[in-house]
């Protein structure tokens, strides 16, 4: 007997409070072993994840001759591409790309612009601009966008700050891009 307990008792109640122990430690044990032992093998995002580094200084004109900075977006969400002015069957995807997925975006799109960097001197068909409502059209250094190291096959996406956050193919998956993008504008407390 321990203090007028008898052994017997005292080991049950142990066992109960080790048991106890135990259920309450489960959850945690548990996800620890499988964040370490086995990773998800696939990512959340479509787009290639970018380093967070500011976007180089993008500036140029508008068709019509107005100056642009890609610094006067500041505060929106930014798809962006390069591409001559003869705009190309994979530039058309692109820009329908974006803007389709700017669409999906419903009461949000208002957060988010579209830009062509226009990287030459040629005319630009104005069927294609009549297609693509609100895009921003700059005719701007293509030195400039090689900066961003990211290849010029590529749709960038840059974040109310100016950084670069993801890079798509010139030909994405629609609906992909458009569900990376609204979970940023649903994550995002700027822009």
């Amino acid at each position: 007997m321990i203090q007028g307990r008898p052994i017997a008792a005292v080991r049950k109640n142990r066992r109960t409070m080790v048991l106890i122990a135990l259920i309450a430690a489960a959850p945690a044990i548990a996800s620890y072993t499988i964040y370490y032992f086995f990773p998800p093998e696939t990512l959340a995002n479509y787009g290639q994840l970018l380093p967070t580094l500011p976007a180089p200084t993008l500036t140029g004109a508008a068709p019509d001759g107005t100056p642009f900075s890609l610094t006067s977006l500041a505060g929106k969400w930014v798809l962006a591409l390069a591409a001559p002015a003869a705009c190309d069957q994979g530039c058309v995807q692109a820009l329908y790309a974006t803007r389709q997925a700017r669409t999906i975006q419903g009461r949000e799109m208002e957060r988010v612009v579209r830009v062509w960097f226009v990287t030459d001197a040629g005319p630009i068909d104005n069927d294609l601009l009549a297609q693509n409502p609100g895009l921003a059209v700059v005719r701007g250094d293509s030195a400039a966008w090689a900066r961003l190291d990211i290849g010029a096959d590529r749709i960038v996406l840059l974040d109310p700050l100016q950084n670069l956050v993801l890079a798509f193919p010139r030909a994405p998956d629609i609906k992909a891009l458009a569900k990376d993008l609204s979970r940023l504008l649903k994550a995002s407390r700027i822009g």
